[in-house]
Protein backbone atom coordinates (compact mmCIF):
# COMPACT_ATOMS: atom_id res chain seq x y z
CA UNK A 1 0.00 0.00 0.00
CA UNK A 2 1.15 4.15 -0.68
CA UNK A 3 1.48 5.73 2.38
CA UNK A 4 -1.68 7.94 1.36
CA UNK A 5 -3.33 4.62 1.47
CA UNK A 6 -2.10 3.62 4.57
CA UNK A 7 -2.74 6.82 6.23
CA UNK A 8 -6.66 6.62 5.17
CA UNK A 9 -6.68 3.10 6.24
CA UNK A 10 -5.27 4.00 9.54
CA UNK A 11 -8.08 6.52 10.21
CA UNK A 12 -10.76 4.46 8.86
CA UNK A 13 -9.71 1.62 11.72
CA UNK A 14 -8.67 4.20 14.49
CA UNK A 15 -12.56 5.36 13.90
CA UNK A 16 -14.17 2.06 13.99
CA UNK A 17 -12.37 1.20 17.15
CA UNK A 18 -13.29 4.74 18.27
CA UNK A 19 -16.91 4.41 18.20
CA UNK A 20 -17.36 0.91 18.83
CA UNK A 21 -15.80 2.26 22.61
CA UNK A 22 -12.37 0.22 22.61
CA UNK A 23 -10.53 3.66 23.28
CA UNK A 24 -12.22 6.93 24.70
CA UNK A 25 -11.51 10.69 24.77
CA UNK A 26 -7.84 11.01 23.50
CA UNK A 27 -6.43 7.09 24.78
CA UNK A 28 -4.80 4.73 22.97
CA UNK A 29 -2.45 5.44 19.72
CA UNK A 30 -1.54 3.08 16.71
CA UNK A 31 0.98 3.18 14.36
CA UNK A 32 2.43 1.34 10.87
CA UNK A 33 5.99 0.95 9.58
CA UNK A 34 6.82 2.46 6.32
CA UNK A 35 9.45 1.31 3.95
CA UNK A 36 11.45 4.47 5.42
CA UNK A 37 9.89 4.67 9.01
CA UNK A 38 6.62 5.15 10.25
CA UNK A 39 3.24 6.74 10.93
CA UNK A 40 1.82 7.11 14.78
CA UNK A 41 -1.43 9.29 15.51
CA UNK A 42 -0.71 12.19 17.17
CA UNK A 43 -0.37 13.02 20.65
CA UNK A 44 -3.46 13.99 22.57
CA UNK A 45 -5.28 13.09 19.43
CA UNK A 46 -8.93 11.29 19.46
CA UNK A 47 -8.82 7.77 17.29
CA UNK A 48 -12.25 9.03 16.29
CA UNK A 49 -11.27 12.80 14.93
CA UNK A 50 -8.19 11.48 12.84
CA UNK A 51 -7.26 13.71 10.32
CA UNK A 52 -4.88 11.56 7.44
CA UNK A 53 -2.46 14.47 6.40
CA UNK A 54 -1.70 15.20 10.05
CA UNK A 55 -0.65 12.22 11.48
CA UNK A 56 2.87 12.16 12.66
CA UNK A 57 5.45 11.01 10.30
CA UNK A 58 9.01 9.63 12.12
CA UNK A 59 11.93 8.57 9.73
CA UNK A 60 13.75 5.23 10.54
CA UNK A 61 15.43 5.99 13.83
CA UNK A 62 12.10 7.27 15.38
CA UNK A 63 12.49 10.85 14.95
CA UNK A 64 9.40 13.28 14.15
CA UNK A 65 10.17 14.63 10.35
CA UNK A 66 6.39 15.17 9.71
CA UNK A 67 3.14 15.90 11.17
CA UNK A 68 1.35 16.85 14.40
CA UNK A 69 3.61 16.15 17.23
CA UNK A 70 3.33 12.49 17.98
CA UNK A 71 1.79 10.32 21.04
CA UNK A 72 4.13 10.64 24.43
CA UNK A 73 3.97 6.48 23.96
CA UNK A 74 6.73 6.49 20.67
CA UNK A 75 8.77 4.23 23.10
CA UNK A 76 6.00 1.79 23.35
CA UNK A 77 5.89 1.33 19.76
CA UNK A 78 9.44 1.32 19.17
CA UNK A 79 10.14 -1.32 21.48
CA UNK A 80 7.53 -3.86 19.18
CA UNK A 81 9.27 -2.83 16.20
CA UNK A 82 12.46 -3.44 17.85
CA UNK A 83 11.80 -6.32 19.36
CA UNK A 84 9.79 -7.78 16.07
CA UNK A 85 11.29 -7.27 12.67
CA UNK A 86 7.67 -9.25 11.86
CA UNK A 87 5.73 -6.17 13.38
CA UNK A 88 4.22 -3.98 10.67
CA UNK A 89 1.86 -2.16 12.81
CA UNK A 90 1.44 -2.07 16.37
CA UNK A 91 -1.83 -0.58 18.51
CA UNK A 92 -2.24 0.48 21.93
CA UNK A 93 -5.84 0.50 23.65
CA UNK A 94 -7.73 1.03 27.13
CA UNK A 95 -10.36 -1.04 25.80
CA UNK A 96 -12.08 -1.85 29.00
CA UNK A 97 -12.20 -5.63 29.57
CA UNK A 98 -8.45 -5.94 28.21
CA UNK A 99 -7.56 -3.40 30.88
CA UNK A 100 -9.37 -5.04 33.50
CA UNK A 101 -7.71 -7.94 33.18
CA UNK A 102 -4.55 -6.05 33.25
CA UNK A 103 -5.69 -4.80 37.10
CA UNK A 104 -6.44 -8.26 38.18
CA UNK A 105 -3.81 -9.31 41.08
CA UNK A 106 -4.93 -13.01 41.26
CA UNK A 107 -3.52 -14.11 37.03
CA UNK A 108 -0.61 -15.41 35.44
CA UNK A 109 1.26 -12.50 35.10
CA UNK A 110 3.50 -14.83 32.14
CA UNK A 111 0.14 -15.41 30.55
CA UNK A 112 -2.81 -14.20 32.39
CA UNK A 113 -5.90 -15.20 29.75
CA UNK A 114 -5.93 -19.07 28.68
CA UNK A 115 -6.61 -20.53 25.41
CA UNK A 116 -10.46 -20.18 25.73
CA UNK A 117 -10.91 -19.87 21.64
CA UNK A 118 -8.70 -20.66 18.60
CA UNK A 119 -9.06 -17.14 17.32
CA UNK A 120 -7.44 -15.75 20.21
CA UNK A 121 -5.03 -18.38 19.84
CA UNK A 122 -4.60 -17.49 16.11
CA UNK A 123 -4.06 -13.99 16.47
CA UNK A 124 -2.68 -13.42 19.68
CA UNK A 125 -0.40 -16.25 19.56
CA UNK A 126 0.57 -18.65 22.74
CA UNK A 127 0.86 -16.11 25.64
CA UNK A 128 0.72 -12.63 26.58
CA UNK A 129 2.55 -11.45 29.51
CA UNK A 130 1.71 -8.61 31.97
CA UNK A 131 4.54 -5.50 31.81
CA UNK A 132 4.57 -4.52 35.47
CA UNK A 133 2.64 -1.15 36.24
CA UNK A 134 4.77 2.04 35.05
CA UNK A 135 3.30 5.35 35.03
CA UNK A 136 1.79 6.29 31.70
CA UNK A 137 4.65 8.26 29.29
CA UNK A 138 7.51 6.61 31.08
CA UNK A 139 9.95 6.04 28.94
CA UNK A 140 11.54 3.36 31.23
CA UNK A 141 9.07 0.60 30.52
CA UNK A 142 10.90 0.48 26.92
CA UNK A 143 13.19 -2.31 27.69
CA UNK A 144 10.47 -4.41 29.47
CA UNK A 145 7.91 -3.99 26.90
CA UNK A 146 10.98 -4.91 24.41
CA UNK A 147 11.60 -8.08 26.60
CA UNK A 148 7.98 -9.29 26.50
CA UNK A 149 7.09 -8.57 23.12
CA UNK A 150 10.68 -11.05 22.18
CA UNK A 151 8.05 -13.78 22.42
CA UNK A 152 5.21 -12.19 22.34
CA UNK A 153 2.84 -10.58 19.98
CA UNK A 154 0.65 -8.88 22.35
CA UNK A 155 1.11 -7.89 26.12
CA UNK A 156 -0.80 -6.35 29.23
CA UNK A 157 0.35 -3.44 30.44
CA UNK A 158 -0.30 -3.46 34.09
CA UNK A 159 -3.52 -1.27 35.01
CA UNK A 160 -2.84 0.52 31.92
CA UNK A 161 -3.91 -1.74 28.84
CA UNK A 162 -3.17 -3.63 25.80
CA UNK A 163 0.04 -3.55 23.06
CA UNK A 164 -0.48 -5.80 20.30
CA UNK A 165 1.25 -6.33 16.91
CA UNK A 166 0.56 -7.78 13.51
CA UNK A 167 2.30 -8.46 10.23
CA UNK A 168 0.37 -5.27 8.82
CA UNK A 169 -2.36 -2.20 9.78
CA UNK A 170 -5.18 -4.81 9.58
CA UNK A 171 -3.72 -7.54 11.39
CA UNK A 172 -3.12 -5.33 14.33
CA UNK A 173 -6.11 -4.45 14.46
CA UNK A 174 -8.17 -7.41 14.61
CA UNK A 175 -5.82 -8.56 16.93
CA UNK A 176 -6.72 -5.93 19.56
CA UNK A 177 -10.50 -6.88 18.73
CA UNK A 178 -10.15 -10.46 19.73
CA UNK A 179 -8.19 -9.77 22.82
CA UNK A 180 -10.59 -7.60 23.82
CA UNK A 181 -12.99 -10.58 23.41
CA UNK A 182 -11.08 -12.69 24.85
CA UNK A 183 -10.93 -10.75 28.31
CA UNK A 184 -14.60 -10.41 28.44
CA UNK A 185 -15.12 -13.95 28.05
CA UNK A 186 -12.16 -14.51 30.66
CA UNK A 187 -13.65 -12.35 32.90
CA UNK A 188 -17.35 -13.96 32.32
CA UNK A 189 -16.02 -17.20 33.54
CA UNK A 190 -13.26 -16.32 35.75
CA UNK A 191 -13.58 -18.47 39.03
CA UNK A 192 -15.63 -20.82 36.99
CA UNK A 193 -14.74 -24.50 35.44
CA UNK A 194 -13.34 -23.91 32.12
CA UNK A 195 -12.43 -25.73 29.77
CA UNK A 196 -9.17 -25.06 27.77
CA UNK A 197 -7.38 -25.88 24.30
CA UNK A 198 -4.84 -28.32 25.27
CA UNK A 199 -0.94 -27.68 24.33
CA UNK A 200 -2.19 -29.95 21.19
CA UNK A 201 -4.37 -28.15 20.41
CA UNK A 202 -3.01 -24.46 20.51
CA UNK A 203 0.40 -26.82 18.59
CA UNK A 204 -2.08 -27.51 15.72
CA UNK A 205 -3.59 -23.84 15.72
CA UNK A 206 -0.11 -22.20 15.47
CA UNK A 207 1.13 -24.84 12.99
CA UNK A 208 -1.34 -24.34 11.18
CA UNK A 209 -2.38 -20.47 10.84
CA UNK A 210 1.42 -19.37 11.98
Amino acid sequence: MTETELRALLVEHAASLFARGFSVGSAGNISVRLPDGYLITPTNSSLGRLDPARISRLDAAFAHVGGDKPSKEVFMHRAFYTARPDAGAVVHLHSTHATAVACLADVDAGNPIPPLTPYFVMRVGRAMPVVHYYRPGDAAMEPAIAAAARDARAVLLANHGPVVSGRTLTDAVYAAEELEEAARLFLLLHGRRTRLLTDGQVDDLLQTFG
